[in-house]
């Protein structure tokens, strides 16, 4: 095997382990709970999708823009 691959599989096998260890020690978390009994809890998660579709929206007008950019070029040659 590629020295990178076994460099990378090491490193995401640590990253797995270490995520289950983490979720073993944290049975309950006071302040989610607390978020969720008073109702902020969502208005974390809908701050945090509004977030999410805008740096997806700005991806898309990125792309859409380096496509013609692309397109003009090939028209150039």
């Amino acid at each position: 095997m590629n020295k990178y691959k076994i460099t990378f599989l090491t490193t995401i096998l640590g990253l797995l382990s270490a995520v289950a260890y983490s979720q073993e020690a944290q049975q309950q978390v006071e302040m989610a709970d607390a978020m969720r009994q008073s109702g902020k809890i969502y208005v974390v998660v809908a701050v945090l999708c509004i977030v999410f579709l805008g740096i997806v929206a700005y991806l898309i007008s990125i792309d859409r823009k380096v496509s013609r950019l692309e397109s003009k070029m090939k028209d150039n040659k």
